[in-house]
């Protein structure tokens, strides 16, 4: 099966041809303005590298950083109503309380209060007012919102005020997108609906980036079909994509942490990806990304839907050098994908990271004469830094005194020099496309979250019932039936809830099938 990965970054976008687990070729392109020539761009030098015709491609995996920008920059997000069921609780903490102030502007900050919910032992909090929801499915009407997120009290133990509410209001508002929290997030009302709220703001969005990419694939005369990568470095289809555009958040790091995995053969290490602007650091379990244990901030607001435990640092192969009265600083800030044009080496007037490992001879790139005068003592205290920064970071990722390898990947892995924090150092072969691989090689998960009561049967029923359910969820999102592979299995006893009732969640993966 020949596959291209596509990884678009703030600096480059990178893709790589891969047939089954070869490499066929690996090429970096300058991220545009526009983002969408870059992939264009990166897309024809891969064909052209690989010397394959378009029509010979099966299949398209693409990791974007589209939609965690625009709630960082608080851009492309469309007004959206938050209508959260649990009346007559919650009433003191309303939907959005928690989040920066920009960014519930920029979302409109229309919150509804309605009858509804759960208690955590089952019961009902209050019964669902239809004329309730309608009365403010007419306000949502008459404010013109076109995205609406609808969060209950104990959604993940019992979906049906969720669902009932969503069909009410769907019947008023028949071309509103509709977000369910217990779609997306786990128990804990308020991040869980934080991140239904997000996922809702980015649909407008997230309609026009996949068809973007549609029209960047025809343009390229690419005719296979196209997924993009999770933040669990597992695949969604791209009518997937745009209900669940929250799901992207951090998969370019995953990416890099899976690519980095496939590329050294290493399954337990630290993962270093250093970019054009930042580095992204996280730990290797198994061969699949260390996930995050507690709740992820995006944009300043709490989430709790499944993250990697990644930790990122304004440091990059295009971040900035200052010498200053308390020494010399890098990062954060960085010239990014104007690097070929603003470093020192390419004949800019900036100097960057970039230009200190140029002068000092460990790599070779642009004009190393336009850095030839470069201070011997700075380069000297700037490489230091940079080393602190490096050891800084491979030390918050591990969570013991095992010496881990650290992998090392990323078009600004030219930064490294030896060691780091007197851990072995890996740079696997393709190191500077890690992340095109990683979403080249992405495989299709399924999972399944719910409560089981243990009277009617065992644990290992439970279970097995859960997996089996998994399973069915990735072969019908296009899994192959004998690839799958449990990765992920828990079990949690709901001491409150009758009828000796257990939590149990099961993750599967498969290979992609394209037949």
């Amino acid at each position: 099966m020949i596959r291209i990965g596509i990884d678009v970054g703030g600096t480059n976008t990178d893709a790589v041809v891969m047939d089954g687990t070869q490499v066929l070729a690996g090429v970096k392109a300058a991220t545009t303005a526009d983002v969408m020539t870059g992939v264009v761009e990166a897309l024809a030098q891969a064909l052209a590298a690989a010397r394959l015709a378009p029509g010979a491609i099966d299949a398209v995996m693409i990791g974007t950083t589209h939609f965690t920008n625009a709630v960082v920059q608080r851009r492309d997000l469309a007004p959206t109503a938050a209508v959260r069921l649990g009346l007559p609780a919650t009433a003191s903490l309303p939907p959005m309380v928690d989040w920066p102030d920009d960014l519930k502007a920029a979302i409109g900050g229309h919150a509804y209060l309605a009858h509804g919910g759960h208690e955590f032992d089952g019961r009902e909090i209050s019964a669902l007012d239809e004329q309730e929801l309608l009365a403010i499915a007419d306000d949502i009407r008459a404010k013109n919102i076109r995205a609406v997120a609808i969060s209950s009290v104990f959604s993940p133990v019992n979906t049906e005020c969720e669902t009932r509410a969503r069909d009410i209001l769907k019947k008023a508002l028949p071309d509103v997108h509709f977000t369910l929290s217990s779609d997306i997030g786990r128990i804990g009302l308020l991040e869980r609906e934080n991140a239904a709220i997000m996922n809702a703001c980015l649909c407008d969005l997230a309609k026009l980036v996949v068809d973007a990419f549609r029209n960047a694939l025809d343009a390229a005369g690419v005719k296979a079909r196209f997924y993009l990568t999770q933040n669990d470095g597992t695949l969604m289809d791209a009518a997937y994509a745009e209900n669940f555009p929250v799901l992207t958040f951090a998969s370019g790091p995953t990416n890099s942490i899976r690519g980095a995995a496939f590329l050294s053969g290493v399954s337990d290490a630290i993962v270093v990806d250093i970019g054009g602007t930042t580095s992204d650091v996280g730990a290797l379990h198994k061969g699949f990304p260390r996930p995050a244990t507690v709740a992820v901030e995006v944009g300043g607001v709490r989430t709790n839907f499944r993250m990697p435990d990644v930790f990122s640092f304004g440091l990059g192969g295009g971040s900035l050098v200052v010498d200053g009265p308390k020494g010399v600083s890098v990062g954060p800030r960085s010239v990014g994908y104007k690097l070929v044009s603003e470093a020192l080496v390419f004949g800019g007037q900036t100097l960057t990271t970039s230009d200190i490992v140029a002068a000092a001879g460990r790599a070779e790139i642009g004009d190393p004469g336009k850095v030839a005068g470069l201070d011997p003592d700075l380069i000297a205290r700037a490489e230091a830094r940079i080393a602190q920064m490096l050891e800084a970071g491979v030390e918050r990722s591990r969570l013991s005194a095992e010496p881990l390898p650290v992998i090392v990947v990323g078009g600004g892995s030219i930064l490294v020099k030896g060691a780091i924090g007197g851990l072995e150092v890996l740079k696997p072969n393709h190191f500077a496309v890690a992340n095109a691989v990683g979403a080249a090689i992405a495989q299709v998960s399924g999972e399944i979250d719910r409560v089981y009561s243990l009277a009617s049967m065992s644990r290992a029923e439970a279970i097995k019932d859960a997996t089996d359910k998994a399973t069915a969820i990735a072969v019908s999102a296009g899994a192959r039936a004998g690839t799958i592979e449990v990765v992920d299995v828990e079990d949690v006893p709901l001491a409150y809830l009758p009828g000796n009732a257990t939590r149990v969640h099961v993750k599967v993966v498969g290979d992609l099938d394209v037949a």
